[in-house]
């Protein structure tokens, strides 16, 4: 292989490890959220929790599906860390 290819599919590999951070990132915001709206739902009058749902401010998070989201992700960027990291090992070789 040479070294500018492992190059450039280390600078690809960097961008899917970008990508797929930033998803990891909004499910876990989405997961929050839905504390939130979990605790303002408890804490709040129901007309107001209605009225809430009427104007799409409280929404349905299935907290199953953002959890199974994050693991789903977490086990691909730890995928794509450890190919980055034989990439790594494989720039080093050919520089030598």
């Amino acid at each position: 292989m040479r070294t500018v290819d492992l190059a450039i599919y280390a600078d690809t590999l960097a961008g899917e490890h970008a990508a797929l951070a930033a998803r990891l990132e909004q499910a876990n915001s989405r997961l929050r959220e839905a504390a939130i709206e979990r605790d303002a739902r408890a804490q709040l009058p129901t007309q107001t929790v209605r009225e809430l749902e009427a104007l799409g401010i409280l929404g349905g998070i299935d907290e199953r599906t953002a959890r199974n989201e994050i693991r789903r992700l977490a086990r691909a960027l730890d995928a794509v860390e450890q190919l980055q990291s034989w990439i790594e090992g494989r720039l080093e070789l050919s520089a030598a």
